[in-house]
């Protein structure tokens, strides 16, 4: 074991969370991370390589830490802050980040060094410190008030919502049903409510894996969620059921109490699976006469010789591009079956990805030749993929960042290599993507509003796209910003390096 891996090793086993950024790359990518960062962020591995350490702040940028960060970095100089971070799942925790930057033998910062310690824990010992110092009696009459509210407005909740709720005590004894429980198993209040949720009808519930999550619940106070039962119910016959449990803290009498939503998914997962066999048979039926309108066409087009005038040919050419675009959009409609159903296939063998990304733009500057498309970066790293379908993510990027960039004609591609992964980050200068559209654009079918009444399109090439980065063990986001354009980046893993190292 060299010195190398020696270190890697003691880095792993800290219980503080370490990264290096690389400085000489754009945007200072983190290039590593050891295992105590993940489990602080949340985030794998292959999710935090080749973002911005900025990432962690989601869309809580007005904190005045980030510009002493931002300066420290500019500057080459070392700093201390706390700072408010964002775990994957949205959870706020506190972060008392040092950074230190790392100098080359000219003297110039390659790398900063960050180490991360979660002080959440210590800001709420603080907090509590401070609220102690108000008037204790004032506080105790409040906290009795609002706990009687509490548990008035839990329950007209309860009674009230569309969807089936219990109230469970810590030991898993119904404390309440609401009606819309009782209706859809069509049972009464009183064979319901102080019995043992396992005990319920023919022991419904009595389910091993349901058991061990609620029981996880009360020590961690963790949700579950979107857990799902198919079970053939009394009265109501064979029903797949989503459930939802969540612990809610109170003082005083009430204790802890577990709220657990069931809501019935029977007939919407059907829907679902009728809608995508509807979607795979359409895309299928309609391939093969389009198949035989584009034959007929291109027949037309060979035969044309004295008598056909230039508009019969302007016309028939036209027709020609627009039977181009609906085969691909039904392509892409094909593809989103496969996805759904797991039929998609990747043809996989190992390749240069610094040469498959030249060829790739060299076809597409003949599509668009009015665009300065440029490529900087290298890696002369071989990476095992299909690249039939890397291309589609390529062309499918590189098309959105023509379509929504009219006014535009730039567009820039880099590729790097951060840890052992290979990132391509595609940038353009159009009209941006808002924060909370982000988070939806990766969905299927999903489109902006003001969008989609400018351009066409079915909302399915970021969602194939992702899925066909996801299934090369990679992942695809997006930094973007209204009216400052949108980078769209994706990792693949490194299998080796041309020159065998």
């Amino acid at each position: 074991m060299n010195n190398l891996d020696i270190y890697l090793k003691a880095l792993d086993s800290a219980n503080s969370g370490i990264i290096i950024t690389d400085n000489k790359q754009p945007d200072n990518p983190i290039v590593y991370c050891n295992k105590a960062f993940e489990k602080i962020s949340g985030y794998s591995h292959e999710e935090i390589i080749g973002h911005n350490c900025r990432f962690l702040q989601a869309e809580d940028r007005a904190q005045s830490q980030r510009q002493l960060l931002k300066t420290s970095i500019e500057k080459g100089e070392e700093c201390r802050v706390e700072i408010r971070n964002y775990r994957k799942n949205g959870d706020l925790f506190w972060n008392e980040l040092y950074i230190a930057p790392v100098k080359d033998e000219n003297g110039e910062v390659s790398h900063f060094i960050g180490v991360q310690n979660d002080i959440t824990d210590r800001k709420k010992i603080e907090h509590d410190l401070r609220e102690e110092k108000e008037s204790v009696e004032s506080k105790i009459a409040q906290r009795t008030k609002e706990l009687v509210e509490s548990e008035i407005f839990l329950s007209s909740i309860i009674q009230t919502v569309r969807e089936s709720l219990l109230v469970l005590s810590p030991d898993f004894k119904v404390l309440s049903a609401n009606n819309h429980f009782l209706k859809t198993f069509k049972v009464t209040s009183e064979e319901t409510v102080g019995k043992i949720l396992y005990e319920l009808g023919n022991n419904q519930w009595n389910i091993p894996a349901l058991k061990e999550l609620l029981i996880k619940i009360l020590p961690t106070s963790n949700p579950v969620t979107d857990f799902e039962v198919e079970h053939t119910f009394p009265y109501i016959g064979k029903r797949l059921m989503l459930l939802n449990a969540y612990r809610i803290e109170f003082d005083g009498s009430y204790k802890d109490r577990i709220l657990l939503a069931i809501e019935d998914i029977s007939e919407k997962r059907e829907m679902e699976r009728r809608k995508d066999d509807f979607l795979s048979i359409a895309s299928h039926e309609l391939k093969t006469p389009l198949t035989t309108i584009k034959g007929l066409v291109q027949l037309l087009q060979r035969m044309s010789s004295g008598g056909i005038t230039e508009k019969f040919l302007d016309t028939l050419g036209k027709v020609s591009v627009h039977v181009d675009k609906l085969n691909n959009l039904i392509t892409e409609l094909l593809d989103t079956s496969k996805i759904q159903s797991g039929n998609i296939e990747l043809h996989t063998e190992p390749f240069n990805v610094d040469h498959f990304l030249k060829e790739t733009i060299d076809n597409l500057v003949f599509t668009i030749p009015h665009y300065n498309i440029s490529v900087e970066g290298s890696t002369d790293a071989i990476v095992m993929g299909d690249e039939l379908q890397l291309s589609q993510v390529i062309n499918n990027l590189i098309s959105n960042a023509v379509k929504y960039a009219p006014d535009s004609e730039k567009i820039e591609v880099y590729i790097s290599k951060v840890g052992n992964y290979v990132k391509i980050s595609i940038t353009d200068y159009g009209m941006g993507i808002s924060s909370q559209d982000k988070s939806k654009i990766f969905d299927r079918f999903f489109r902006v509003g003001d969008i989609q009444k400018k351009f066409p399109g079915l909302g399915i090439g970021l969602y194939i796209s992702k899925e066909i980065v996801s299934n090369h063990k990679g992942t695809l986001w997006v930094e973007s910003e209204i009216g400052k354009g949108s980078t769209f980046s994706f990792t693949l893993p490194i299998l080796k390096f041309e020159n065998g190292k």
